[in-house]
């Protein structure tokens, strides 16, 4: 991460004032395109869900928000993370805790690690089912569970042994966007017919075609499948509505970082994105995979726009030192299992 990159936003002038208000009812007005399309256009980011569970704590229930005493605790803690404010700069904070001195072994520099400016009232990115629990998996899709479990538990054989993640390959679709400790960037750049999403880590960008209304694209060819899938997308008044099919099965999970069970050649993911203020655009993801999950399951949560926030370079090849620790440690073992066994001889 040696420089960032400026993202310039330039709005059309014409009606803009209209554009950026209220409607008569008090519901926002999102700003449009030249070309008449809501503009989501610019970076975002999900860093004020830090302190947000995935899955919704039991003591929650049914309750998709915290009460006010609730939110006034949480809001405590995320202050005392942050620290105080001298001339705009955060204090320095030990994120991960203290690592052996003179052991740089902490999982990303210090500087790297991104903090929520303000507690979120929500108790769980999952909204639905209302208990803010994911379904139960599939019978198949236990056994892809424990399989995966068992080749991460072992000592590595191979990088092949790693996530995709691990490897600097794709954190998949859902895992780019789901907020982790850093590089939560989102940035959208719209052209006539097409909307691109590009994401802070790994740097994946997906190249989306936006159907005309009521023309819908038909999805690629089952044969064609990537790790991203085959998007397609559509507006739906002011929300644009991605639907993506065709993804390569049994790799990446649900989850940040594309943790979670691996998924099937069934997946499909219905993305939805809401420009619902100046700053904030409501995200909202439905996971349908009928060969991994007994039901659909959705996850929501606002990503919002920071001032001065821009996008890290993210050289993840060129900085993987984990992988090479993980397989050099590995080897090292074998080596030393080795030799103990010469000895015995």
């Amino acid at each position: 991460m040696t420089h960032r990159l400026l993202v310039l936003l330039i709005f059309p002038l014409f009606g803009a004032a209209a554009a950026w208000g209220q409607a008569p009812g008090g519901k926002y007005v999102p700003p449009k395109t030249p070309w008449g399309e809501p503009d989501l256009q610019g970076t975002w980011t999900g860093d004020d869900l830090h302190d947000v569970p995935f899955e919704r704590p039991a003591q929650y229930g049914t309750r998709a928000t915290l009460t006010e005493d609730e939110l006034k605790k949480r809001s405590e803690d995320v202050n005392n993370l942050l620290g105080s404010i001298d001339d705009g700069a955060r204090r320095k904070v030990g994120y991960f805790g203290k690592a052996p001195a003179g052991v740089e072994a902490a999982a990303v520099p210090q500087n790297w690690v991104e903090f929520a400016r303000h507690a979120s009232n929500l108790t769980s990115l999952v909204v639905d089912p209302p208990n803010g629990r994911i379904p139960e998996l599939t019978e198949a899709a236990k056994a892809r569970r424990d399989a995966v479990n068992a080749v991460r538990r072992r000592r590595p054989e191979s990088w092949e042994d790693r996530s995709l993640y691990d490897r600097c390959i794709t954190r998949g679709v859902a895992g780019s966007i789901i907020p982790v400790i850093y590089g939560n960037g989102t940035q959208f750049i719209q052209t006539p017919g097409q909307v691109a999403v590009r994401y802070e880590m790994v740097h994946e960008t997906r190249i989306i075609p936006i159907d005309p209304p009521n023309h819908p694209t038909p999805h690629a060819s089952p044969s064609y499948r990537t790790f991203m899938g085959d998007a397609r997308g559509h507006w739906d008044g002011n929300t644009l509505v991605i639907e993506t099919t065709n993804f390569i099965a049994g790799r990446n999970g649900i989850g940040g970082n594309g943790n979670g069970p691996p998924t099937s050649e069934d997946l499909k993911l219905i993305e939805r994105f809401t420009r619902a203020g100046p700053k904030t655009i409501q995200y909202e993801l439905t996971v349908n995979d009928p060969r991994t999950y007994t039901a659909p399951w959705k996850v929501s949560f606002p990503i919002t726009r920071e001032d001065g926030y821009q996008i890290f370079e993210y050289a993840c090849h060129e900085g993987n030192y984990g992988l090479r620790n993980i397989l050099s440690a590995a080897r090292a073992d074998d080596a030393a299992e080795a030799a103990q066994k010469q000895t015995k001889k």
